[in-house]
């Protein structure tokens, strides 16, 4: 692949990334979230067409329309979500789309024949072909999803975060598959953000930075993590991020989380936040980052440990409870989870204080379109129409929407889960002053974001999180980037 580009809705993806994978190799693309590694793969597996560069594969010039053409190529991709279906047996997925049939009658017993030969290729003759794939763990879910790119003539298949969901010797194994696929000539793809793997398994490494190839081809026995690292968060700072407001000597304790744990999630997270203070939790996707809000708000139950708001332990599990408290989520999914799209703006930004609203069993709509205009005005809500839906707006506003919901409803403790998710560059400066100014109010915020340099630039005291375990707890002036990356990679590999 040679200046590979590929925009979405005027948003650059790839900004002309090189690619060269080898017969017989585990090429490793290493890059943190948002570094193109997803749009990648998929240009890779025809899911999207590239605006321009040029894929040579097998020293042909060819064209990928869609997923079947790179099929018919020989290219085949293991989405981290994988793609079998539950309902349906080995051997029926493995044939999926492709069925042995002859005379309009599908051939069942060649199908399980030719099934339990790719199973026993990949270490797994134990697996019955007519086992339900609904039943079967994950790691064996994978398997599946191999042997159903080797029952084509795979010449290259594409793993995404394969390890993710693994135990330590699933890991181990899916290692000795990886091994013995190579060394019968098929080149692997292995995306990852553990660097540890790619020293157990690469051969070679490309590392992407904001849609461009850093460097392409990289023997991994040659080069050092530091430098690595380097590669994947070398690049000018583009956000501006408002100065930090001390807080108070005296400042009280207003959320105190001890010993939570979520079980085969997270475990033995322990933090406080003061009233004015912002604290930032900072790691990978799947780091558990976003399990712990939800814990601390109330939407998942944990298995042991406490949290109180100004020093009154809240019940587990129970999200009534702790808005009451003082607790407010805005989620990282804020359209499906967050609004009510359809709603106007008004009845978002009061949904959480109806019972302020209400008079003899009636909302007082007047009050309520009252109390929304000032938080509108406050919020510099654009355009400033209460009656607008909430569908209408951009990211940067909706997420003020949220906002504004539980200013209204006098919340003491924010949760925001990637607070910029979607937002243009313009209206991220207007969120950080916004949060600033919120935690300088005397709020107690906490903020989980995919941008290290996000949660950095606007944190006080930064978690490290990796793998459900928190590693560290810094002052945000004790620790940058290329710390934290530092600090996960190694977490990730303990």
């Amino acid at each position: 692949m040679t200046g590979a580009t590929k925009s979405f809705a005027g948003v650059k993806a790839l900004r002309g990334v090189d690619l060269e994978v080898l017969p017989g190799e585990v090429h490793c693309i290493l890059g943190q979230n948002g570094a193109g590694k997803s749009t990648l793969i998929k240009v890779l597996a025809g899911v999207h067409r590239p605006d321009e560069g040029t894929i040579r594969w097998r020293g042909e010039e060819v064209e990928i329309p869609d997923p079947q053409a790179a099929l018919r190529l020989g290219i085949a991709t293991m989405y981290q979500e994988l793609d079998v279906v539950d309902g349906l047996t080995i051997a029926e997925n493995i044939f999926l789309g492709h069925e042995l049939a002859q005379g309009g009658f599908t051939k069942r017993s060649e199908a399980a024949r030719q099934t339990r030969e790719l199973l026993r290729r990949l270490g797994h003759g134990n697996l019955s072909p007519n086992a339900e794939v609904g039943q079967l763990s994950a790691a064996n879910k994978q398997i599946v999803s191999m042997a159903r790119a080797l029952s084509h003539d795979i010449k290259l298949i594409i793993m995404d975060e394969p390890s993710a969901v693994l135990d330590t010797e699933e890991v181990k194994n899916l290692f000795h598959v990886v091994h013995e696929l190579t060394s019968s000539g098929i080149a692997v793809v292995y995306i990852t953000h553990r660097l540890e793997e790619i020293r157990q398994i690469g051969d070679r490494i490309t590392v992407l930075k904001d849609g461009r190839s850093m460097a392409s081809g990289l023997p991994v026995a040659d080069t050092p993590t530091s430098e690595l690292i380097r590669l994947m968060t070398g690049r000018d700072v583009a956000n501006v991020f408002p100065p930090a407001v001390p807080i108070p000597a005296d400042s009280p304790t207003v959320l105190t989380v001890e010993d939570l744990a979520l079980a085969d999630v997270f475990d033995d997270v322990s933090f406080s936040v003061r009233a004015g203070e912002i604290v930032g939790l900072a790691g990978l996707v799947g780091s558990g980052r976003s399990e712990i809000l939800e814990t601390i708000y109330g939407a998942r139950k944990q298995t042991s440990g406490t949290v109180a708001v100004a020093g009154e332990p809240l019940p587990r599990g129970s999200v009534t409870k702790a808005v009451a408290a003082g607790i407010g989520l805005s989620p990282e999914e804020r359209k499906s989870q967050g609004l009510v799209l359809d709603e106007p703006i008004f009845v978002n930004v009061t949904l959480s204080s109806f019972t302020r609203f209400a008079k003899a069993g009636f909302l007082d709509e007047r009050t309520e379109r009252r109390i929304a205009r000032e938080q509108i005005d406050a919020l510099e809500l654009r355009p400033p129409d209460p009656d607008r839906p909430a569908m209408t707006l951009s990211g940067g506003n909706q997420q003020k929407i949220l906002l504004a919901r539980w200013l209204v409803h006098g919340t003491r403790v924010l949760l925001l889960d990637e607070p910029t998710r979607g937002v243009d560059v313009g209206a991220r400066t207007e969120i950080y002053a916004l949060i600033r100014r919120l935690a300088a109010a005397g709020n107690a915020v906490v903020i989980v974001s995919s941008e290290i340099e996000e949660v950095l630039g606007l944190a006080d005291t930064v978690l490290v999180i990796a793998e459900g375990r928190v590693l560290s707890i810094l002052p945000a002036s004790d620790i940058d980037e290329h710390g934290v990356l530092d600090l996960v990679m190694k977490g990730t590999a303990a």
